[in-house]
């Protein structure tokens, strides 16, 4: 059985005061020549449909031709609600498009009942679960112990009661333990939305959302499909891709990516302003790319975003790397430094180290060896 997952479309989106909605009405087009190419049974689309719990009226508009177009294409669509939807206003009308292939998940209500699919082994379950918090499962569970997103999402998978002899598939929105994050995802202060990957022991694929880069958790098993178009500029180098998911018999999964080529690429260009206004460098180039220009003058050039924008008209966002910048960020990075105590340099370490934060635990152990030294040292 063949699958499309997408998630995290985030139609409506605006990045540095510019509106996506023209590029991800693009993209979108762009998905369903893959889905023609492709030709799936079904398409996972794994939460974040929008940017904000009410999303503007073109947003939901172009989501609406999207659903309309796959379900002319007779496809199942699934869709779960992340943490930028509403999951009320995600699971209006389920009922009714769910006759038309179109499966929409219902606000969370400790009831998760798996939609299924046949091929040549059999049927395939497939498990919808949106975007939740501790405390939308101790809602549906309280008698429970849940005191973490693990604890929460545990309890919700064991409530599904899933047949491990059979095919399962997963659809949720999490950030699971391991994962890499870019700057236009939610953060949570010390990782305490952490998930950990072992709570998905018993799916054949798990279609994760939540995450703007494509990569998979520990194994293939586990993925997230990324975001199709570059939300930040700290995605300038990600590869943005659909992932295309083809369950064999019980334990046969084989996953590859279409990569997205978008309308208008985000990118990141350097040099002094003669540089980059002079003809011969941006002759040939993709000038309406969105574009954070870094100018290397030691000396601001007056007016100088506007004056670029007469040669790139889709300049987001403009810095300057020379001694003054350098110097300046130096001073604040040791006064920095200078006001955080032991654990809060060792945090920034382990950050760095690690590419993500410590969580609550890893915290506390940190703060009683520390304490246990200064004894010592006492």
């Amino acid at each position: 059985m063949k699958l499309i997952h997408l998630s995290d479309l985030h139609l409506g989106k605006r990045v540095n005061e510019f509106s996506m909605l023209e590029d991800q009405e693009y993209i979108l087009k762009e998905i369903l020549g893959i889905i023609d190419q492709e030709a799936p049974a079904g398409v996972l689309i794994a939460g974040d449909v929008y940017d904000k719990p009410v999303p503007p009226a073109e947003a939901v508009h172009l989501f609406d031709d999207f659903l309309v177009s796959l379900a002319r294409r007779r496809l199942q669509v699934f869709v779960i609600s992340g943490n930028h939807d509403s999951a009320e206003r995600i699971a209006f009308g389920g009922r009714l498009m769910s006759h038309s292939g179109i499966h929409l998940s219902p606000v969370y209500d400790g009831r998760v009942v798996p939609l299924s699919l046949e091929d040549a082994y059999g049927p395939v379950h497939i498990y919808l679960l949106p975007y939740l918090k501790p405390a939308h499962v101790r809602a549906a569970f309280p008698k429970r112990e849940i005191s973490s997103y693990t604890d929460a999402i545990q309890v919700a998978v064991e409530e599904m009661r899933v047949n491990p002899a059979e095919r399962n598939i997963l659809v949720t929105h999490q950030f699971v333990t391991g994962a890499a994050r870019s700057d236009s995802e939610e953060i949570s202060v010390g990782g305490t939305d952490n998930v950990d990957a072992a709570v998905f022991a018993d799916f054949d694929y798990v279609a994760l959302g939540h995450i703007h880069g494509p990569q998979n958790i520990g194994s293939p098993r586990i993925r997230y499909c990324g975001t199709p178009l570059k939300y930040s500029f700290s995605e300038r180098n990600h590869e943005k891709s659909v992932t295309v998911v083809e369950l064999g018999k019980k334990g046969n999964l084989q996953i590859r990516t279409v990569p997205l080529r978008p309308r208008r690429d985000l990118r990141e260009i350097r040099g002094t302003y003669d540089e980059l206004t002079l003809r011969r460098n941006y002759e040939g180039t993709q000038r309406e790319d969105y574009l954070h220009v870094i100018l290397t003058d030691e000396e601001d050039v007056p007016d100088a975003m506007a004056r670029l924008r007469t040669v790139y008209p889709n300049l987001m966002k403009l810095d300057y790397d020379n001694l003054r910048t350098r110097s300046a960020a130096l001073l604040e990075e040791a006064e920095d430094r200078e006001q955080k105590d032991e654990l809060g340099l060792f945090t920034e370490f382990y950050e760095k180290q690690n590419g993500q934060p410590m969580n609550e635990v890893q915290r506390e152990l940190a703060a009683r060896l520390m304490r246990k030294l200064k004894e010592g040292e006492a």
